[in-house]
């Protein structure tokens, strides 16, 4: 068997990159095996919004999903613009065992921010936002790399719908 320097053998180098690859995975598995499992990284798309003055308009979105080691927590951050309309709404959200969902949010470029209560599972959240003159129902769903978003509210954003990729 050929062997480089300091006795170290083609089968050893095979052996040991064998475990590294599985060594990586079981870490990433278990990071990813919450409520929250395939959210983490980068997802971007389109869609629409639909605003107070009953006008719609098409919008591009990009969002970043952290998931917390325990799989339990996550941070999100979801930016959405058109050619006149944009928003930034950002949440640091946590679940317990049994689903249910606590968190807090923000909007930047209105300065808004609350809290937020719901469930979340099996590639899904469901979460209502409240902050002092403002409420939202949220709904994401993810599959595999596809994800939607769906925002209903009574305030100046009426309804937005998104359908993104993961990057």
């Amino acid at each position: 068997m050929k062997s480089f320097g300091f006795g170290i053998s083609v089968h050893t180098i095979k052996a040991a990159g064998v475990a590294t690859a599985l060594l990586l995975s079981v870490s990433a598995g278990h990071a990813q095996s919450g409520p929250f499992s395939g959210f983490n990284g980068a997802w971007s798309g389109t869609g629409t919004v639909s605003l107070s003055d009953g006008s719609t308009e098409r919008i591009r979105c990009r969002a970043s999903y952290k998931v917390d080691g325990s799989g339990n927590g996550l941070r999100q951050t979801l930016r959405c613009a058109s050619d006149s309309y944009k928003f930034d709404l950002s949440s640091d959200v946590t679940s317990s065992q049994s689903g249910n969902v606590t968190g807090t949010w923000s909007e930047a470029s209105r300065n808004i921010n609350g809290d937020l209560r719901g469930r979340a599972g099996e590639g899904r959240i469901d979460v209502f936002v409240e902050a002092a003159g403002f409420a939202a129902s949220i709904l994401v769903t993810t599959r595999g790399n596809k994800q939607s978003v769906s925002i209903n509210s009574k305030g100046e954003i009426r309804g937005v719908t998104i359908s993104m990729v993961k990057s």
